[in-house]
Order: structure tokens, then C-alpha cells, then sequence
């Protein structure tokens, strides 16, 4: 897509679980990459169910991924550590602490415009990281001095607290806000003051699972207590959970949201 009068197209995929997430992304850009001018996915969970590897954060590069957020979860594969700094198509949530390696916002170049991308983590049970709601003021405002186009992955676990923010954030000139971290799509996708809304993109990966993970070693620790291994869920049936927005290049507004679940079978899911 391209001209002065073509609304700017994003796609934003849930959480990616392991491989299975992995290759169902693959396979839905593999036939729709051509109708979106810029791709972003929450990436926390790639790798094994749990954190990303560089050999992994290639791969998805490699797939036509132009941004890659994240959450608590980032931190999970101790080789984060000696990439991060390299990956440019990653950011992480930028309310962890002053000196975190990595960088909590990107400007990207989408054909003549610019796209600024923010992920923040949320407070209520999930980390001890900084208050975000002042603190993203200024780091909006500076986004927004560079370009009107400004979009943001909160990754948090309360509903509640997604759905104030995102109030929050839209008076502040946000274009669209994606929620990530529960991995059940939500179906109260709106747009609020010109900002795309979703409280939860949902997730990618293996559609017979409990939020991407092995049902038996789920059901294990939530009827012993004890904090058996997750193992990633693989089967015939992946899913895809994805949002579609559309926006206007020069007002930075969200005129069109939509929601994607596809589903697909595929005949070897090995690990």
C-alpha cells in the first residue's frame, strides 16, 4: 500500500506460543503478509513456551514480523541477554528500571511514515516494576513530537486495569492499544477517542491446549499445587489470534478494528 491517501494497515498477533505460534504466524503471512503495510507480535513466549531466543527472533524476522513486543516473560531464556541490545525489531516493556538492557520504544520506518511502538507491563499481579501511568506521559508526548502514529502493547493481567489504561492512554494520542498476557481473545474490540482497543489479542499457537499449554501438566498443577514444568501444547489444529487496524497517516486515528481468529490443521507439529 502506498500514496498519501491510503490509510496505513497493522496487524498485531497475540502471544506466540512455541513453535506451534511460530509456524502458525508463518503460515498466515505466508498468504496475507501482502495486505498489511507493518506486522508487530507479542514474542514473549516464543521459544519454548517461555522467553526468546536469538535463533528464534531470526526466525520470526525472516517470516516478515516488522516489530516484536513483549512482557514478564522476556527474560526467560538467559541468551535475551546477549542479543537484545542487537534486535532491533524487539522492544520490552519500558517500565522495568532505569539500566534494563533493551529499550521500551521504537520508531520504524513504514514506506514514507513513521510508526512508534511503546510496550508497557502492567502493575496488578504481575511484577514489581515502575508506576507506569506518569510515566508514559512524557515518553508519548516524545513519540508523538516524531510521528502522529503511535502504538502500544500493555501486557498485563487484570482487566480492569487494561481498560483504565487504555482510557488513559487514548486522551494522551495513542493510535491503537493491543492487551497481551491472558491469551483469551477478547471480543470487545472499539475504538475510543480515535484509538483502536482491545483488552486481550489472545494467542497463536495450538488450538487444543490450555492458553498454548499441555493440558495434562496444566491440570497437574492446578489439582496438586505444586509447580510442575508447563510443557507446550502441540496438535493437527493451530490457531492464529490476531487484531487488524486501520489508520490514518497524518492524524495517527484508528478508523477501522478488527478482530482475527483463524484456524488451520497441520499434519506434523513436532518439536
Amino acid at each position: 500500500m502506498s500514496g498519501d491517501d491510503k490509510k496505513i494497515k497493522v496487524i498485531f498477533f497475540g502471544d506466540l506460543v512455541g513453535k506451534p505460534g511460530r509456524h502458525a504466524v508463518r503460515d498466515f503471512l505466508t498468504v496475507n503478509k501482502e495486505n498489511y503495510d507493518f506486522v508487530m507480535a507479542n514474542v514473549e513466549n516464543a521459544s519454548h513456551g517461555f522467553g526468546l531466543t536469538e535463533k528464534n527472533y531470526n526466525e520470526l524476522v525472516s517470516y516478515g514480523i516488522d516489530c516484536m513486543t513483549s512482557g514478564n516473560h522476556i527474560w526467560d531464556k538467559r541468551d535475551i541477554f546477549s542479543f537484545i541490545e542487537s534486535a532491533d525489531k524487539l522492544i520490552r516493556p519500558i517500565n522495568y528500571p532505569a539500566g534494563t538492557k533493551g529499550v521500551g520504544s521504537r520508531i520504524f520506518d513504514c514506506g514514507q511514515h513513521k510508526i512508534a511502538v511503546l510496550n508497557v507491563l502492567g502493575k496488578v499481579f504481575i511484577n514489581a516494576v515502575d508506576f507506569q501511568w506518569d510515566f508514559v506521559i512524557e515518553e508519548i508526548k516524545r513519540l508523538k513530537e516524531i510521528t502522529p502514529i503511535v502504538l502500544l502493547d500493555f501486557h498485563a493481567e487484570a482487566t480492569a486495569e487494561k481498560i483504565c489504561f487504555a482510557r488513559y492512554c487514548s486522551e494522551l494520542g495513542v493510535s491503537a492499544f493491543f492487551g497481551t498476557h491472558t491469551h483469551v481473545q477478547t471480543s470487545d474490540e472499539v475504538i475510543i477517542n480515535h484509538m483502536g482497543y482491545i483488552t486481550d489479542a489472545g494467542f497463536c499457537g495450538a488450538s487444543e491446549s490450555v492458553i498454548g499449554m499441555e493440558y495434562k501438566t496444566s491440570l497437574a498443577r492446578f489439582v496438586t499445587g505444586i509447580p510442575e514444568r508447563y510443557e507446550v501444547a502441540f496438535g493437527e489444529k493451530l490457531q492464529v489470534n490476531a487484531v487488524e487496524v486501520e489508520i490514518e497517516p497524518f492524524t495517527g486515528h484508528t478508523v477501522v478494528i478488527k478482530r482475527i481468529l483463524y484456524a488451520r490443521n497441520e499434519e506434523t507439529n513436532e518439536d
